[in-house]
């Protein structure tokens, strides 16, 4: 069986790709939808057996992407014929480079479109480092798409609706552009093979089988994308599509090479009176019911129906883990003893849609707590956390879509209702003058007292020092063994300062003090240095600081001189930004932003890049909060 995924932006067509393949022959596919809106199709075609992974286009569903190419032989990326819209695929390019397996584009709607099929190759060109390659151009008449050749073949098809192509005579009018755009092509292949560029250089022409058995090798070694047209919606396109990956698309022994794992897990479920599933693709001989993956024993494997029970899985063959809650997406490389370090390109990208989240009922806190770590186990795209400040469960997903999917699935499959939240801003409190305070605590209640004496200094530190405290104390006035309870008592009191937030950057120093050899204690000394410090706090006054965060956003070239009015106009300031050295067309943008504007940013940013670009935030200073 040989597994490929279809990737590709909102609305370009994949489903209707997907669903346009696997029906190529007539028979009915057999399609399993999974959490997040996933698929899994399986069909034969020519007698082989195909399995082919789709998942929504968006951004909230990116990080769903990168194990379904882990479990690939290769990848569809599905585009619509619109040079405009290339940048909307740039995302998908780049991790698609990154994951360096074999990869086509299909330029879909060809039928709809007026733009060049050369200027959507080159507009994708611009997020590709590979070169793209055109292995088609379209045949128009009057204004409109009616076929297409092929520039390997030179044969001339002329598309019919839901029917298979025929061979049409290539236009004289196109002959001139068909030996251009064969030209091209050649040229790119030539750069991977010897003869072929002697050949060129001699005015030799090639053998087709010697150019599709070069073009194969490109392909299968990631040296090149070779580009595809049609229009699914109208079955256009699609026998070229299928047979391109029929013979082109290498085994699984390349997929079991690139990833080192037994088995990849590609994408997953709860099912209700099922538990978790696991779509799992074996890559080498050992995955079965009652065998180790991933550090523990398979319960059973069932197809994707979830009901045919299977046996152990052939290399290559796909199968539903049932009862094996170890597996799951978190770590989906896995070998017999446990799961494999994610290459970097897996790791999902910052879950920057941070919200708090509680049961609408609280009856069901316990349930909740227990059931969005299950869902972590599906999606690799969330995360959850404590709130530090006010220490409630903090859910960061991909955006609003992605939100939405998981809190449609915490009632659908676990019965709990969720509400959510903003996050509070992270403020705190420092002073900006010093004062000495002194303060004495006695208390006497019947038998022991208590009588502590405290003489302390406090001053600020710069940003970002913390808390500081010394004694100076001469000639034991206050013992040695009751100074650690004065520290204590004054990092207490730091706690929560006279605004209500926790105070920061001060140095507080012990500097005299008394004691009573009876009634003096730990407790007292710490009472004592707790409130000495509240009082000089009180006293001093202080000001709000609020955290500032180092902003770096991934962007596509095109939108990065939009993101300086953006941020600023969130209050933020321009570091600068410089090509991604890492991504072709991406630029790296570096600015300092107020945390509480993170959340502006995150919706500022998808409406001015088209949800293109992301970033991370790490703190780096406090400043006074006006």
């Amino acid at each position: 069986m040989k597994v490929v995924s279809i990737v590709g932006p909102s609305q370009a067509g994949k489903s209707t790709l997907a669903e346009a393949l696997a029906t190529l022959e007539g028979a009915k596919p057999r399609k399993h939808a999974l959490f997040g809106e996933t698929t899994v199709t399986k069909f034969s075609f020519m007698g082989e057996d195909w399995a082919l992974l789709e998942a929504p286009g968006g951004a909230d569903h990116l990080p769903q992407i990168a194990p379904m190419l882990a479990a690939s032989d290769a990848v569809v990326l599905c585009v619509p014929a619109d040079a405009e819209a290339a940048v909307l695929a740039a995302p998908y390019l780049r991790l698609i480079e990154a994951a360096d397996l074999p990869s086509f584009i299909f330029v879909n709607k060809i039928d709809a479109t007026q733009d060049r099929a050369s200027a959507i190759v080159a507009a994708l060109q611009g997020y590709c480092p590979h070169a793209i390659v055109l292995r088609q151009i379209p045949i128009r008449k009057d204004g409109h798409v009616i076929g297409a050749v092929d520039l390997i073949s030179e044969r001339a098809w002329e598309y019919h609706d839901h029917a298979r192509s025929s061979l049409m005579e290539l236009p004289a009018a196109l002959r001139e552009r068909e030996e251009e755009a064969r030209g091209e092509l050649l040229e790119h292949l030539a750069d991977f093979d010897e003869q072929l560029l002697t050949e060129l250089i001699e005015d030799q022409a090639p053998m087709t089988e010697e150019v599709y058995d070069i073009s194969t090798k490109a392909l299968q070694h990631h040296d090149l994308l070779p580009a595809l047209l049609g229009s699914a919606s109208h079955g256009n396109g699609m026998m070229r599509l299928m047979k391109s990956l029929r013979h082109e698309v290498p085994g699984v022994a390349g997929t079991a090479a690139r990833t080192g794992a037994l088995a990849v897990g590609a994408l997953a479920d709860n099912v209700k009176h099922l538990g978790k599933t696991v779509l799992v693709r074996a890559l080498a001989a050992g995955v079965a019911p009652g065998a180790k993956l991933g550090g523990a024993t398979i319960g059973s494997i069932t197809d994707i129906d979830a009901k045919t029970q299977l046996g152990a899985l052939a290399p290559g063959e796909i199968g539903l883990t049932v009862k094996t809650d170890h597996l799951g997406l978190a770590q989906p490389l896995y070998s017999a003893e446990g799961c494999l370090e994610l290459p970097a390109w897996m790791v999902a990208p910052p879950a920057n849609h941070a919200l708090l989240i509680e049961p609408e009922n609280e009856r069901d806190e316990t349930r909740l707590a227990a059931a969005l770590p299950k869902l972590l186990e599906l999606d690799p795209g969330l995360t959850v956390g404590t709130d530090p400040q006010s220490g409630k469960t903090l859910l960061g997903t991909q955006g609003p879509l992605h939100l939405r999917r998981v809190l449609e699935k915490l009632e659908a499959d676990f019965g709990i209702k969720a509400l959510t939240a903003p996050q509070g801003t992270a403020l705190c409190e420092t002073v900006t003058g010093s004062a000495q305070k002194q303060y004495r605590h006695r208390k006497q209640s019947g038998g022991a007292g208590q009588f502590a004496d405290v003489v302390i200094e406090v001053k600020p530190l710069g940003r970002g020092e913390g808390f500081a405290f010394t004694e100076t104390v001469k000639g034991g006035a206050v013992p040695r063994n009751y100074i650690p309870s004065v520290e204590a008592g004054a990092r207490e009191a730091l706690s929560a300062g006279p605004k209500g937030y926790p105070v920061v950057d001060l140095a507080v120093n012990l500097s005299d003090g008394k004691s009573h050899a009876v009634d003096s204690s730990d407790h007292a000394f710490r009472t004592a240095g707790k409130a000495a410090v509240r009082e000089a706090l009180s006293e001093i006054g202080t000001v709000v600081l609020q955290p500032v965060c180092k902003v770096t956003i991934s962007v596509p070239s095109v939108y990065s001189g939009g993101l300086s009015p953006l941020v600023s106009g969130l209050k933020g300031q321009v570091l600068g930004f410089e090509a991604d050295p890492a991504a072709k067309g991406w630029d790296q943008f570096d600015a300092l932003m107020p945390a509480a504007a993170l959340a502006d940013l995150f919706q500022s940013l998808g409406g001015a890049t088209r949800g293109t670009a992301g970033f991370r935030a790490s703190l780096d200073h406090y400043e006074e909060h006006y």
